[in-house]
């Protein structure tokens, strides 16, 4: 029996004599006391999480300012962002290029660090998992970029340049537009590695290891080989969370930029949709509108999700 075969056989197989949704309830009666235990957080989910995304979609459409009663407007809130609002549209391509940059990258770090720490000793593996995990979990973990690349000549970088002769004054680098999105990105990335990093060492942890051994019966010859046709296919539920929580972070960066650079960002270099949606919800509280940025960015991240879970299905096939 092949490793694909193997690995194909784990997944449920749902009859042909039977509709879907009477196999669904026929699943979930059978496993009744499964989804009595998960109820609490499903309703937790649905009041908490679904309720205000749906509000949110129906106040897009009027002008809310949360002291009158909302009234309906129909499409204006769109024509004005999408025709009207620079600003907005500034927003759109950093968010864009922001995303397109620290998503991916952050997701194949996780990744790889993941793989990488696997291959420890169990003891090693735990204290290396604390070191990659940190910075995850510092709340201020953009201090340490500011003392490295402070705008005076105590700044580390500016001492080190001052000190080699390079520059003959210190460089306003959370000032200067040329250097404040790389500087940003840099900080994404080296905070990136979180929830989706741990997931990722859960799955490798759960990898049958007898698929291996088909594996080598069927040809397989190198841990390349391994990692793409065994690995990767088996814990795909992990890679899809993952690749889940890199989008959803790589689209709402937003407080550590305002840490570094400040609100607004010099010449909106560093605006993103989440700066543009704290402007208008959070200080000048237009909800109407600020729920239409809102909707613009949950779509985006729900296309975004949904192109990355296709790609993701063809790992392994």
């Amino acid at each position: 029996m092949s490793v694909k075969t193997v690995v194909q056989d784990s997944k449920p197989v749902l009859r042909k004599d039977i509709s879907k949704f009477a196999w669904t309830l026929k699943e979930m009666r059978k496993n009744g006391a499964a989804y009595l235990m998960i109820a609490p957080f499903f309703i937790l989910f649905f009041v908490f999480t679904v309720v205000p995304v749906l509000l949110s979609i129906v106040i897009s459409f009027t002008t809310f300012n949360m002291l009158e009663f909302p009234k309906w407007i129909f499409m204006d809130n769109y024509i004005r962002l999408l025709l009207d609002d620079e600003i907005f549209l500034i927003a759109i391509k950093n968010t864009i290029v922001f995303a397109i940059l620290t998503g991916p990258l952050s997701y194949l770090l996780s990744l790889f660090f993941a793989w990488f720490i696997n291959e420890l000793r169990p003891k090693i593996r735990a204290f290396v998992t604390l070191i990659f995990y940190a910075p995850s979990i510092a709340g201020n973990v953009y201090l340490i970029w500011i003392i490295l690349f402070s705008g005076d000549q105590y700044g580390l970088v500016n001492g080190l340049l001052m000190d080699l002769n390079i520059i003959n004054s210190p460089i306003l680098f959370f000032q200067d537009t040329r250097f404040i999105m790389p500087l940003i990105i840099a900080v994404a990335l080296w905070s990136s590695l979180g929830t989706s990093f741990l997931t990722f060492i859960a799955g490798f942890q759960v990898v049958d290891k007898s698929l291996y051994e088909a594996g080598a019966v069927d040809g397989i010859k190198n841990r390349w080989q391994e990692l793409w046709f065994i690995t990767l296919p088996t814990m795909r539920p992990q890679m899809m969370l993952g690749a889940i929580l890199a989008i959803t972070g790589s689209f709402g960066f937003g407080g550590i930029i305002t840490a570094l650079v400040g609100f607004p960002s010099p010449d909106y270099v560093a605006h993103t949709i989440m700066h543009h949606l704290e402007d208008y919800g959070g200080m000048r509280f237009e909800l109407g509108y600020s729920s239409a940025i809102a909707t613009i960015l949950f779509f985006m991240m729900l296309g975004a999700n949904l192109l990355v879970t296709r790609l993701l299905r063809k790992v392994g096939t």
